[in-house]
């Protein structure tokens, strides 16, 4: 994926002469979260919206320099690394710079966005499972094998949460059916979070408790 096809660089930076009233105006016309601000074409960092509505309007950003937020990502960085550190700044917007600081221009969080909509583990059908097990006792390799062993394939998957010490997997899978996969993680102790009509276990399970509690009122 060529994310440098989306860089925005039709909207200059701010100049850090700039007065506070104008940046906020600039604001009032967009929706960015942040902006990038620039002194003799070098990259300073991003003022965020929040700081800009609480400074003096007569003053320039100069007068701020100490608020200034330094988050950027390179040109060559891969989509992955890019929308980490939107989620790392809390920020919709990402100024880019090349090998040599030099300010190219920024990506916005909706186009990064759309390039992960693009990947399998979105766009193509397929079933959602959520396993855990003990942070030392599972492996991506024996996930991959137990779905693979049931015919079916991986689309994707990633430690969606730890807690604990217990790792919980989310696994995008090929369209299947998922009640074998289910059974399979469980003989290998994997606990399934996530829930399924097809899983045959739970609904045995349900049938036999009910069959219990109604031998017992008898």
């Amino acid at each position: 994926m060529k994310t440098n096809l989306y860089i925005v660089n039709e909207i200059a930076p701010m100049d850090i002469t700039v007065k506070v009233t104008d940046a906020q105006l600039l604001f009032n016309e967009l929706t960015y979260t942040h902006f990038p601000v620039i002194k003799e074409k070098t990259y300073m960092g991003c003022i965020s919206e929040a700081d800009i509505r609480c400074f003096e309007t007569d003053k320039t950003l100069e007068a701020y320099q100490y608020a200034l937020e330094g988050f950027f990502v390179r040109k060559e960085n891969n989509w992955l690394d890019i929308l980490e550190a939107f989620a790392q700044n809390n920020s919709n917007i990402m100024p880019v710079l090349d090998d040599n600081n030099k300010y190219l221009g920024f990506f916005e969080l909706r186009d990064i966005m759309n390039l992960f909509n693009e990947t399998p583990f979105l766009s193509e059908p397929g079933n959602i499972l959520i396993v855990e097990k003990g942070v030392l006792d599972y492996s991506f390799s024996e996930i991959a094998q137990i779905i693979e062993s049931n015919n079916a394939k991986v689309l994707g998957l990633f430690i969606s949460n730890m807690e604990n010490d217990v790792a919980q997997i989310t696994v995008k899978i090929s369209d299947t059916d998922i009640n074998n996969i289910v059974q399979t993680f469980r003989r290998y102790s994997y606990n399934i979070v996530s829930k399924h009509h097809e899983d045959t276990f739970l609904t045995n399970l349900k049938e036999r408790s009910e069959y219990l509690e109604k031998y017992l009122n008898i």
